[in-house]
């Protein structure tokens, strides 16, 4: 009797494994919380002002959850719930949180102005060619204590007014432009801290503190975190 050949049989392609709770994609909240631990430490003085800006501008940059988790490990605070952003295993992950839109300022042609009692958003997107854009944030409510504006100018300019008694960074550069940032680090903890970065081509940038000009409710933040303090130890 002939012997009937069959095929071989093809295993199937082996499935990639999932990726680590540290290679996941880092949400705005993930780097919220990073900086708040971040915050933290500097108001305990277990960071220094200079290290603590440091790690800030790396949690802003950081892709991943094991990206952020590196600028933490070594505080207390990062031991006592780690990984909190992964789902739970009961129970399948939830769907995406929606993320807080982007405010975009555009002018092309033409001017465009941000200022009065505005809510400074967590990332501005200023963009002029051949003209100009104005953000003055001396008046605004800020609710997340790290504000990003990301500027270009092409033949145009952009400036960002805020007031003095926040911290003010700056990341950038002009071709044939200039890209310019008055840095400065508030006295406070609690104070709101400004990122002004992107470039400036045949254009300008600027951005400075306006004197005389404050951020009213640092104080009113500082007696809560201590309000919330006293009630944990009680």
């Amino acid at each position: 009797m002939d012997l009937q050949k069959h095929a071989p049989t093809q295993d199937a392609a082996p499935r990639a494994p999932a990726p680590s709770v540290s290679e996941l994609r880092a949400s705005d909240a993930d780097r919220d919380r990073i900086a708040d631990m971040l915050r933290d430490a500097l108001a305990e003085g277990r960071l220094t002002a200079d290290e603590h800006a440091e790690r800030v501008e790396g949690v802003l940059a950081a892709r991943t959850v094991g990206e952020l988790d590196v600028f933490v490990r070594d505080l207390p605070a990062a031991h006592a719930g780690r990984h909190a952003a992964a789902p739970a295993p009961h129970r399948p992950a939830a769907g995406p949180v929606p993320a807080e839109p982007d405010e975009n300022v555009v002018a092309v042609f033409s001017s465009a102005v941000r200022r009065g009692r505005l809510r400074a958003g967590r990332r501005i997107h200023a963009y002029a060619v051949f003209g100009s854009v104005e953000i003055d944030l001396t008046e605004a409510l800020f609710e997340h204590q790290q504000v990003v504006i990301k500027a270009f100018s092409v033949l145009g300019s952009v400036e960002v007014r805020v007031p003095e008694n926040v911290s003010l960074r700056g990341a950038g550069g002009g071709v044939l432009g200039s890209f310019e940032v008055d840095a400065v680090d508030s006295a406070e903890a609690e104070a709101p801290i400004v990122h002004v970065d992107g470039w400036a081509v045949l254009g300008s940038v600027e951005a400075r503190p306006k004197r005389g000009k404050l951020v009213a409710d640092i104080l009113d933040r500082v007696h809560r975190k201590v309000e919330k303090g006293l009630r944990k130890h009680l």
